[in-house]
């Protein structure tokens, strides 16, 4: 997901989206106010929750759009590497909890309470270390509504131009407690998932991974059951609306075929037609340039929601109302459906990991402009991330952190910069080890390992320490001064030159006069060489009436001033 730079740049786009589709009256958004606990995500986990994992979620939910309320059924088979004598669920108080039992056995009502999102169980006996018990859990009520989805999160009631019930929800900021009990932090993904949707007639319920059943009800209601494996916690979602279908194949690189779905809204056959075009060509620059689609066994999947988008896996949302630009392809489904590499096969372990899949998410676009256009494309696209850049903390902290403390620059976070700065940062190593070397990167960082194929990786975490052993590993050097930079500091390297006669000298400066030897291409008239950077410096011969341009295909990402000036610039109209 994009989340601040959406702010800034694409608010318009959201507009629009949600045009056609005014909020419903009854439930203001905001409302009802979830407390600080539950608008946390991630973070420094207690052990207690740290040792438990996930082994199956059965979760029965029925949406009343009429009421705007939920009830639901959470069946949790969670194991635990250390004895309990409680078990904390993340849970939203604003879903009050009528019922639990414990590998069948109710619990009386003095057994749990839920004073601030934390729903706290007090078992019949300890569980012992390497065990696991069937908890389930009754719960509904009126769950918090997005103010802006997908900036901040919540269920989003809107109506279709038609006057149908148009629902989504989003949770990868206040996380997955919005909607369902669960480990609210990136561990806690659930192995395997049974949802079970119950809508009003009419409605359908498009959801992750795979259709097992639709069950229509006496009274005209459907029951959507879907079965997952491994989704990221705020990837579970809910999607209810008067949806159309179209549906295809692709035929895998890797043999086989994969299904693809777009469930959109009745009345946009010809534009939902055009979006699913490229559902095929783009998943083919994925699978030949990173390795197979992780999901294949289930669905590539896109509903259109009331919301700009999300990468919920294997049926992101899409709300970019179909907008066309100068690139030829649909940003918003192309950056979502990257997640399904990097996010949702391979996962970061701690928030502060997050510029693995949103940095990596974002090159990707470029990546694709390159792969359909050429360099020209790459180079705008490039260009314009880098004017977005703006270096007010680094990128990684080296702590464990919420999503919020990421996101938000406000929290003291790197924002934006996870995404634009990240995607420089890819650039400038790619430019740097090549393409060779930078894709068997990507595919280790991703699979595991070098060689993927169907069947031979599974879902994995991943962090920045280990993603620059990768690096060190495949090229065969130590790269630890170029993350050093790049990553933990929030300043850019700052390259220097200076004349002595016919000798120009280079100098990086860095903060902290941190080492970074990175070499740096010289045009002298029409010839290109690179200066190796010992030491941070080098130098070149320059013949005293030659034309020289230093970084002439602007392969690395540097201090600019004149992108500073052009930042603290007022934009016309602003004082």
């Amino acid at each position: 997901m994009e989340r601040p730079i959406r702010i800034r740049l694409l608010l318009a786009a959201s507009a629009l989206a949600l045009a056609t589709s005014p909020a419903l009256a009854q439930v203001k958004p905001g409302e009802p106010p979830i407390t600080a606990l539950t608008q946390t995500s991630g973070g420094p986990i207690d052990p207690e929750r740290a040792a438990l994992r996930l082994e199956h979620i059965d979760l029965a939910i029925e949406v009343f759009p009429d009421t705007q309320t939920l009830q639901g059924v959470a069946t949790l088979t969670l194991a635990t590497s250390a004895p309990q004598r409680r078990l904390l669920i993340d849970l939203d108080k604003n879903l009050p909890v009528s019922a639990i039992s414990v590998d069948g056995q109710p619990l009386a009502r003095t057994s749990w309470s839920n004073p601030e999102g934390r729903l706290t169980i007090a078992l019949p006996s300890t569980l012992a270390a390497g065990s696991s018990a069937v908890v389930r859990i009754t719960y509904g009520g009126t769950p918090h509504v997005a103010v802006r989805a997908p900036w901040d999160d919540g269920i989003v009631w809107a109506k279709t131009p038609e006057g149908k019930p148009w629902i989504a929800t989003t949770a990868e900021g206040y996380g997955c407690d919005l909607f369902w009990p669960c480990l609210d932090f990136p561990a806690g993904e659930p192995a395997k998932v049974d949802l079970h949707i119950t809508v009003p007639k009419g409605l359908s319920a498009p959801s992750n991974g795979v259709l097992q059943k639709i069950d229509t009800l006496p009274d005209g209601r459907t029951t959507w059951h879907w079965r997952a494996r491994s989704p990221n916690p705020y990837s579970v979602v809910l999607n209810v609306a008067p949806y159309v279908e179209i549906k295809g194949i692709y035929k895998s690189r890797f043999g086989g075929t994969i299904p693809l779905y777009y469930w959109h809204l009745p009345g946009r056959e010809a534009k939902a037609q055009g979006l699913f075009a490229e559902f095929a060509p783009t998943l083919d620059f994925f699978e030949a340039n990173v390795g197979p689609y992780p999901w294949s066994d289930e669905k590539l999947g896109v509903v259109e929601t009331p919301h700009l988008g999300m990468e919920h896996q294997t049926i992101n949302a899409y709300g970019n109302n179909y907008a066309k630009d100068a690139t030829g392809f649909d940003w918003l489904f192309q950056h979502e459906l990257a997640h399904e590499w990097f996010g949702n096969q391979m996962s970061a372990a701690n928030w502060d990991d997050y510029w693995l899949h949103e940095g990596y998410g974002q090159y990707m676009q470029p990546l694709y402009g390159r792969w359909r256009e050429g360099e020209a494309r790459y180079a705008v696209m490039m260009e314009k991330f880098r004017n977005q850049i703006e270096n007010k903390a680094p990128i990684v902290s080296g702590r464990i952190l919420t999503e919020e403390e990421v996101y938000e620059e406000e929290k003291g976070g790197p924002g934006g910069d996870i995404y634009v700065k990240g995607a420089w940062v890819l650039h400038t190593l790619r430019n740097t080890i090549g393409d060779k070397a930078f894709w068997e990167v990507t595919r280790r960082l991703v699979y595991g390992r070098p060689d993927p194929r169907p069947g031979n990786f599974q879902p994995r975490f991943a962090t920045t320490p280990e993603y620059i052993t990768i690096v060190n590993q495949v090229t065969g050097k130590d790269m630890t001064w170029f993350f050093d930079v790049y990553l933990r500091q929030a300043a850019l390297p700052e390259l220097i030159e200076t004349r002595e006669g016919d000798q120009l000298k280079l100098r990086w400066k860095t903060p902290g006069g941190k080492p970074f030897p990175l070499p740096v291409e010289v045009q002298v008239d029409d010839k290109v060489e690179t200066v190796t950077m010992d030491g941070g410096k080098g130098s070149i011969a320059i013949p005293a009436d030659a034309h020289v341009v230093v970084d002439p295909a602007s392969r690395i990402l540097k201090r600019s001033e004149a992108v500073e000036a052009a930042q603290a610039h007022p934009r016309q109209g602003e004082q």
